[in-house]
């Protein structure tokens, strides 16, 4: 019975220091999906998108857009109070329409619409969070421009177009809220 014992505490102690020293070890180190993200950033307040286009319907598209998006994809909690944070400030330059083809009678067959907007990541200190990937530790606003295909005779419009667009746009500026390696 005690070589036994002797045999167990032998066997047992070195599992229980490797897990001590694994667990210790570990636990300052950040890992799955909110690893891509800033640790000291719990909320974010997000006011309505900004819009200087005269389609006055893309800026709170464009605010549910990246609710959504940062509520679905980041560890942050979107809140309505302007004193969280950080708040995400997004202005919608400009919105547009190009013709790509046209039939033979003169009639758009493929088209693009394409939005466009500046963001701005900043902390309660007013710190810059957002990075920009070209110059990264310029004070200089981000700009994203997403474009999105519609072909009219396939029954698409410019409304599902623009939607689809801004989805896109939504992304685009929560993947500029990762931390960059």
């Amino acid at each position: 019975m005690n070589q036994i014992n002797r045999t167990l505490r032998a066997c047992l102690f070195p599992i229980i220091a490797i897990s001590l020293c694994w667990c210790g070890g570990c636990s300052l180190y950040q890992y799955g999906p909110s690893s891509l993200y800033r640790s000291d950033i719990r909320t974010v307040h997000v006011p309505m998108v900004r819009n200087t286009t005269f389609r006055h319907d893309l800026g709170p598209r464009l605010s549910l857009a990246l609710v959504k998006e940062i509520e679905s994809r980041t560890p942050f909690k979107v809140v309505s109070d302007p004193n969280a944070d950080s708040t995400l400030l997004v202005r919608l330059t400009g919105e547009n329409k190009v013709v790509l083809s046209e039939t033979t009678s003169d009639d758009p067959r493929a088209l693009d619409a394409t939005i466009s907007a500046q963001a701005d990541w900043v902390s309660r200190r007013g710190e810059k969070l957002m990075q920009n990937t070209v110059v990264p530790n310029s004070g200089i606003t981000i700009s994203f421009s997403q474009d999105s295909r519609f072909v009219p005779e396939a029954g698409q419009s410019i409304d599902t177009a623009m939607q689809d667009a801004i989805d896109k746009l939504a992304q685009r500026v929560v993947s500029q809220m990762e931390l960059r390696w």
